[in-house]
């Protein structure tokens, strides 16, 4: 049953890394931690191959988009999925071939979730800072930014929730060793730039006020025992508009879901509104 405008909800935000890889672990922790809607990244299938019924199950709806083996994007909610949107409005695309059309990719898919408008986002990487995919990275980012900046500007009360997987690391506590990241992604000064538009705009990443650094990361690598040592990386935020944020009761990462065999190299990121 959808819930009104002003019932609590929880919120999960989780880049899974292949959901047929890791599908008993997804609903194992859905269960477990009786989330209301989690927003996935890197589901890496098709429409055709997403296992909806995982999660019809255990009474939850989905909405996915996935085009191929890479990307993808998903909702899953208990308190109703209306009004799905793939793509927001203005997002570019990208081909390896600048000559050829710049096609959209499966990062992007948004839902009403229990009178929330719910953005799952996979941010572009941006791979390196000479590669085509770093200006792409940042037009998107820009381009997001304008949407949302739009939804407040029409509505200052607009309900609007953008999680996921942001490949941005804000601030430099954000990694486990700037040095190591001299000169690459994620820490350039003009994505961090582009992250902190949305708090210009009038948004509010609400994770890190719960959850403060350093030390506090979402993602490790898999190589170089980068979990056991502590060496990862703050990217996966929720960052919502002033009407959502005055709602905020509380935010966890859950570390423990990043152990074991099989595990994402992503951690699940849950925030409670009251």
């Amino acid at each position: 049953m959808p819930q009104n405008a002003h019932s609590p909800l929880s919120l999960a935000t989780w880049n899974v890394n292949s959901i047929r890889a890791r599908i008993d672990r997804v609903v194992d922790w859905i269960e477990r931690s009786d989330v209301d809607v989690l927003a996935m990244q890197e589901t890496k299938c098709k429409d055709s191959q997403f296992p909806f019924e995982r999660f019809e199950k255990i009474g939850y709806e989905v909405a996915h988009f996935g085009l191929n083996q890479w990307n993808g994007v998903a909702i899953a909610s208990r308190v109703g999925l209306d009004d799905v949107e793939r793509a927001f409005p203005g997002m570019p695309g990208f081909a390896k071939d600048p000559e050829a059309e710049q096609a959209q990719e499966a990062r992007a898919i948004s839902a009403v979730c229990g009178g929330v408008r719910v953005w799952s986002l996979y941010v572009p990487n941006g791979r390196e800072l000479t590669d085509r995919h770093y200006p792409y990275k940042l037009e998107w980012l820009d381009r997001l930014r304008s949407y949302a900046q739009k939804q407040l500007a029409d509505d200052a009360g607009v309900r609007l929730a953008m999680v996921g997987d942001w490949n941005v690391a804000p601030l430099d506590e954000d990694v486990w060793d700037m040095e190591f990241f001299e000169g690459k992604t994620h820490v350039s000064a003009p994505e961090r730039e582009a992250f902190d538009a949305f708090e210009a705009a009038g948004y509010k990443e609400i994770t890190r006020g719960f959850t403060p650094g350093p030390g506090v990361y979402t993602y490790w690598d898999y190589t170089q025992l980068r979990f056991p040592k502590k060496q990862g990386m703050r990217i996966d935020f929720q960052v919502v508009s002033p009407a959502l944020a005055e709602r905020a009761a509380g935010a966890e990462i859950d570390r423990d879901e990043r152990k074991g065999n099989g595990a994402s190299d992503h951690a699940p990121v849950i925030v409670r509104f009251e």
